[in-house]
């Protein structure tokens, strides 16, 4: 089974290429991050017209994930994280696909740092970690996918030292990170590439994929049953190249179930 997760930073104006990339490689389950999209907005039939069904949980403008499956359509378990009942932001969802349950969520950016935002993400992160709790024992195999917005060590970022100020890089998200890992998780990209530089953004500005001046901020987490079965773990990087493409590359894994 290959499970993907891809910010896509817009699905409506990045279908096209969305569209591309599921004919080229054909994934089995797709987490989608920054849809932009109200839920009455996604586009629902094209995705199916392409073999898909889909989950998602939209917001207008901004936010929003969704879960696509090959063939068949995800059994929504979850959306929304608990804990915080007030919280307006569609960043979570989470459903059963053939055995594997899949989270797909888009961690808040938190910048700028110190502020509102910035406490924001340590209390979403503080969210995810008391729910990953729950799933990381889980029999079956589990994968928590999508836009972590954390660069986890100075190996994941180009030139660390100019990230420093930033909330992607702050000692409290990165000790967040590590805290999930201790659960039990595993960074399937590191597992099978430990050394590797490996990035799954670039920005859109100064030239920054050309010059491979990028971040790794999208992860895949495995819990152990997951973890066993892993025989893959990739970075299309080449998406990132094409026209009119998301700012991230999608990143995927294979398990041998």
């Amino acid at each position: 089974m290959r499970i993907a997760t891809w910010n896509v930073n817009g699905v409506n104006g990045r279908l096209p290429v969305l569209l591309r990339w599921l004919a080229e490689t054909k994934p089995d389950v797709v987490c989608l991050q920054e849809l932009k999209a109200p839920d009455e907005k996604f586009p629902e039939g094209v995705i199916r017209d392409a073999g898909y069904g889909a989950v998602w949980h939209g917001q207008k403008s901004w936010n929003g994930v969704a879960i696509l499956a090959r063939g068949c359509d995800p059994v929504e378990t979850r959306r929304g994280l608990p804990g915080d009942p007030d919280d307006s932001h569609s960043r979570y969802i989470e459903a059963a696909v053939n055995g594997v349950l899949v989270a797909g969520l888009y961690l808040p950016n938190g910048n700028p740092k110190p502020g509102p935002k910035f406490d924001y993400k340590l209390r979403w992160f503080d969210r995810l970690i008391a729910h990953a709790a729950t799933l990381v024992g889980t029999e079956a195999p589990v994968v928590i996918a999508g836009d972590y917005n954390v660069m986890p060590t100075d190996s994941d970022v180009y030139k660390p030292e100019r990230w420093l100020d930033d909330a992607l890089f702050a000692p409290q998200v990165k000790a967040a990170y590590f805290r999930m890992l201790a659960q039990g998780w595993s960074d399937a990209l590191r597992t099978l590439h430990p050394d590797e530089t490996i990035y799954t953004f670039w920005d859109y500005f100064r030239n920054a994929y050309a010059r491979n001046a990028g971040l790794r901020i999208d992860h895949l987490l495995l819990n152990a049953p997951a973890a066993k079965t892993l025989t893959t773990a990739k970075v299309d990087s080449h998406v990132r190249g094409w026209e009119k493409t998301s700012d991230h590359a999608p990143v995927w894994v294979e398990l041998d179930l």
